[in-house]
């Protein structure tokens, strides 16, 4: 068979998960495999790109050593605390091993009803389908710990939402599936054994090196506020808003997962939100940060029976370590920030020139990718044209670019200039080219989809055929709102 499962989460007590095989649909065929993915996880791609591997792919089929199943877990959902949630529309296969040692989940998308579906169909239209591939794979490529694309396959059948619509199913890859979310399905259930048994899963899974320090799951909700101080430094240092920073959304492994009401910024606003749901501003691009330390303050309660027998001491053990996240997140920050401009963060005022540089982008509408990206075309040329043209009040980015040359003048240029390029990609997945590749694939028309692919795997490097995919949208073409896709 295409995929050598090795199944570990399966094992685990059955109140973890509920076990549900997929519902096969109409007529599949495979839009898109993922042939670089498939030979990392240790797969043969030919095997998979065949009858048999679409059949599995689509949940037609099953795949020999799969354990289908649907993981349990509760979130915290703009605020609000739903205890029951777990995969609705997602069921995961098994595990596989890939060449590199690394233990991944393949996870069916969009592969029918669950015991969590809530009334829901369990299926997913094929524009969130297109979205998660593009984004993922985008995300990889631009160096952001995520989950990945495998496959996206048209299902051959209708779903409804708005109205009718045609159906997909994604396989999606992640070090694991485990979410914050996960650890709060016990904790509302008040199963401390569970708890514990979920906490030693994920040491060993994700963890390993803490096993044997005298508080491991102290140690555990040290690692998991790391990674995710440095993953939301790494999505505002790209002008990422996941848009539904649930808490149900947030993996403990550290990568990016859930690609729903996802955008990139174009003209920036710390204030900016795209999800048609977040009415209250909540997943803003700058309220990232605030918002992953408030889920891992959720996180840190389930922990509490864990981290020590005495409430009030296990209490202050916690807050000393969330108290950590705001230093950890803004160092990520700032050394991200203001190696986009060429400069590092012990550089004398540094920040404050990045400071300076963000608050006039928002009152002159500029365009975020392409703000930073021209910074080494301007320093080059010795011409402020570059920048100033994307700004309608042009007047301060002059001051600014002035003051920044000057700033320059006093470091080495080169490294400047390769500073710059590491941190500021040419092309990120600009919301209105996903828009046009799904429109197109809805009416059967995949070449946009595959061509955006091409172009988003190399995003560090000019490629003079898709000079039209650095641009930012016309008025016309700017997308204002994204969805769940629920």
């Amino acid at each position: 068979m295409p995929f050598v499962f090795d199944n570990t989460y399966a094992q685990l007590p059955d109140t973890f998960f509920k076990r549900v095989v997929p519902t096969p649909v109409g007529t599949p065929t495979m839009i898109r495999l993922n042939h670089c993915l498939a030979a990392e996880l240790g797969i043969d791609a030919t095997r998979l790109d065949s009858e048999e591997g679409l059949g599995i792919l689509s949940g037609n089929q099953s795949a020999d050593g799969s354990d289908p199943l649907a993981m349990s877990y509760s979130g915290h959902q703009f605020g609000g605390f739903s205890p029951q949630l777990g995969d609705g529309r997602a069921i995961l296969l098994g595990e596989v091993v890939g060449t590199n040692g690394v233990r991944r989940d393949i996870q069916l998308k969009g592969s029918g009803p669950t015991p969590f579906s809530r009334r829901g169909d369990g299926r997913s239209a094929l524009g969130p389908v297109l979205r998660e591939y593009i984004m993922s794979e985008a995300m990889a490529a631009l160096g952001v710990p995520t989950t990945r694309a495998l496959a996206a396959v048209a299902s051959g059948d209708h779903v409804v939402r708005e109205g009718l619509m045609p159906g997909g199913v994604f396989t999606r890859v992640a070090q694991s599936h485990v979410r914050i979310g996960t650890f709060q399905w016990f904790s509302a259930r008040q199963d401390v054994n569970n708890l514990q048994v979920l906490a030693d899963y994920v040491i060993a899974r994700h963890y390993s090196a803490v096993r044997h320090v005298e508080n491991p799951y102290l140690a555990l909700l040290k690692q998991v506020i790391n990674r995710q101080a440095e993953l939301i430094a790494q999505w505002m240092q790209l002008g990422f808003i996941h848009g539904v920073m649930n808490t149900d959304n947030m993996t403990v492994s550290g990568e990016t997962i859930d690609y729903g009401p996802c955008a990139f910024l174009d003209a920036y606003h710390p204030a900016k939100t795209f999800s048609s749901i977040d009415h209250q501003g909540r997943y803003a691009f700058g309220n990232q940060g605030p918002i992953g330390q408030w889920n891992l303050t959720r996180f840190a309660e389930t922990l509490l029976p864990l981290l020590h027998t005495d409430r009030p001491t296990a209490i202050a053990l916690a807050e000393a370590e969330l108290d950590a996240f705001t230093n950890v997140h803004q160092t990520a920050l700032k050394k991200r920030l203001t190696a986009k401009i060429g400069l590092q963060t012990d550089d004398a005022n540094s920040w404050s020139m990045v400071e300076a540089l963000l608050q006039t982008m928002a009152v002159g509408e500029a365009d975020f990718t392409l703000v930073f990206r021209r910074l080494p075309e301007t320093l080059n040329s010795g011409s402020d044209e570059p920048v100033s043209r994307l700004f309608k009040q042009p007047t301060e980015i002059l001051t600014w670019l002035k003051a920044w040359r000057n700033r320059l003048q006093q470091v080495d240029r080169n490294r400047c200039l390769a500073l710059m390029r590491r941190a500021n990609p040419v092309f990120v997945p600009r919301n209105h080219r996903i828009e046009e590749a799904i429109t197109a694939g809805n009416e059967g028309n995949f070449e946009p989809f595959h061509r955006l692919n091409r172009v988003l795997q190399q995003p560090f490097t000019e490629q003079a055929e898709f000079s039209a995919y650095e641009v930012a949208p016309a008025p016309d073409e700017v997308v204002h709102a994204t969805f769940c896709g629920t």
